[in-house]
């Protein structure tokens, strides 16, 4: 990525408020100046014969500039839609800080994609939020967040969601 030897933060983005929290405390607590911070988002959808999915379905999207990231159609290819208040939060602290922020995305189950994603690339470390879901709910569904805090071999810090 960068031959100065800037660290890679990681935060899993999914445009909910709890992925909005998690970027902003990467922001101000995590991210240091020269660091790459990627914005990892995984899709669950998956239309094969749309866009870039069929390129990149298996080993996740090239990293795409924040530029590119914050056009629409560019992202319409990915089948991705950022939402203002992240685009907003990432392109500030662009303009702020000495960080270059980049996305890859992956389609697939969010739980392994965020994990092949921290070994792949490979991340210093990741960021993800929590959303708080109460017992059944996460033993029903699963709980991302704990799926790969015991999964991935980089440091990770999970973010609540709610206070």
């Amino acid at each position: 990525m960068s031959e100065s030897g800037g660290r890679r933060v990681g935060v899993a983005v999914d445009f909910s408020d709890c992925s909005r929290k998690a970027l902003s405390w990467a922001l101000d607590n995590a991210v240091r100046d020269g660091d790459h911070l990627i914005l990892i988002t995984v899709c669950h959808d998956m239309h094969y014969e749309e866009g870039e999915m069929q390129l990149w379905e298996t080993v996740g999207s090239p990293l795409i500039p924040l530029s590119e990231v914050s056009d629409a159609a560019v992202m319409k290819k990915y089948g991705v839609k950022p939402d203002a208040e992240t685009l907003d939060i990432a392109n500030t602290a662009a303009r702020k800080k000495s960080v270059t922020i980049v996305m890859k995305i992956y389609w697939g189950d969010p739980r392994d994609k965020i994990c092949e994603a921290a070994e792949h690339i490979p991340l210093s470390s990741l960021v993800i939020g929590n959303r708080g879901l109460g017992g059944l709910k996460r033993m029903i569904m699963g709980s991302v967040s704990n799926h790969v805090v015991n999964n991935v071999a980089c440091p990770v810090t999970v973010v609540k969601g709610h206070n």
